[in-house]
């Protein structure tokens, strides 16, 4: 069932003002920064918080019209499915599953005929008669996915449902979730709230951005990530930002200095705008070498941090000249080693001009 979703709600000096629309059978991931409002549109969408003005609608159902009407939350057709699996530690795994068909007024035998069939789908069937404490953290949130799932409900709400696994449980996990959430008969409206691009680019077809209880960026999932046009978005998809106005050639800089680049075709001249480009992208040299060659956007820096990354070795400036403070880019270690990188190093950063794409900025 579609969600239809436009509320405000304020606490203390925080206020949250969203609008969001999620079709049957698709998947919404939301992201932000911590304190940007992620778990309070949860709240209200399961019906744990009361906004202040607002209307949530699923399908034809109308759970919150404030101030009047909140639906309670074992009535919303919501299912939650946190990042710790909760499970009620004096009950069977197939006795937690069966807890949501049987509080919807199903018998015990068909409770657990349905919870049987779930632990099947989730590849769980053979932990039925175990007690929570004996399973790993992947098997746990494998049956809390079953008991999410075996209330059929209409709305599922995933907050941070990997966070707490380890990094071999957590790719089995998301694998099993995709299946699930895109299995031909899914209609149920999803909303995954993530901190990885991970996340969002296995599970879900969009994506809203908050920042201070505000969307600040939406639209298709790899759009979005491969396009950022806040600081936020840019960090977590893993991509260098420069913020600046947008020229003819590429993005002018507050300091007077120019990036060139390829803008986006919404970019209009003389309006914020951002230049976006991968770290694999920028090129190292030692401070005195000035590159040669293709157009290249290059400036003067210092590492401050080096990191593994993967195969690569990921380098992190501190300072530099204009736009170089807090970029990254990407090395082979061999490539560290003959530079004989480490942190207080001054750099010479080089991006060519094809590498780097001008977005509008938020706000535009």
């Amino acid at each position: 069932m579609t969600l239809r979703a436009e509320m405000k709600l304020s606490r203390g000096s925080f206020s949250l003002s969203v609008a969001l629309d999620v079709p049957e059978g698709t998947v919404l991931a939301v992201l932000g920064p911590n304190g940007s409002g992620k778990s309070t549109l949860l709240g209200c969408l399961a019906g744990l918080l009361v906004p202040d003005d607002g209307v949530v609608t699923l399908g034809e159902r109308t759970l919150t019209r404030s101030p009047r009407l909140q639906v309670q939350p074992h009535d919303r057709g919501v299912g939650l499915l946190a990042q710790d699996a909760l499970l009620f530690p004096h009950l069977s795994v197939v006795d937690n599953v069966a807890f949501a068909p049987r509080s919807r007024g199903a018998s015990r035998a068909e409770s657990r005929a349905v919870a049987r069939r779930w632990l099947s789908e989730v590849d769980a069937a053979g932990l039925a008669d175990r007690r929570p404490a004996q399973l790993s953290g992947g098997q746990a949130q494998r049956v809390a996915i079953a008991r999410a799932l075996a209330g059929e409900p209409d709305l599922l709400l995933l907050d941070e449902p990997l966070a707490a696994l380890d990094v071999d449980a957590a790719p089995a996990i998301r694998g099993l979730l995709r299946r699930v959430l895109r299995s031909p008969g899914n209609r149920r409206a999803t909303v995954l709230v993530t901190h990885d691009p991970l996340d969002a680019l296995a599970l879900a077809d969009h994506v809203v951005v908050l920042d201070g209880g505000r969307v600040v960026e939406r639209g298709a999932t790899g759009e979005v990530l491969s396009a950022p046009r806040t600081p936020f978005t840019a960090r977590i998809a893993g991509l260098n930002l420069v913020a600046g106005t947008a020229e003819e050639q590429g993005l002018r800089l507050a300091g007077g200095g120019l990036i060139s680049g390829i803008p986006s075709p919404d970019v209009v001249a003389g309006e914020p705008a951002v230049a976006v480009f991968a770290p694999g992208s920028v090129a190292v040299y030692p401070a005195s070498e000035l590159p040669e060659g293709s157009p290249r956007n290059t400036v003067a820096a210092v590492v401050g941090a080096l990191e593994p990354h993967g195969p690569v070795v990921r380098l992190r400036t501190v300072d530099g000249d204009g736009w170089a403070e807090g970029l990254s880019a990407d090395l082979t270690p061999a490539a560290v080693a003959e530079l004989a990188l480490e942190p207080g190093t001054p750099i010479r950063l080089a991006v060519k001009a094809t590498a780097v794409t001008i977005q509008p900025a938020f706000g535009k």
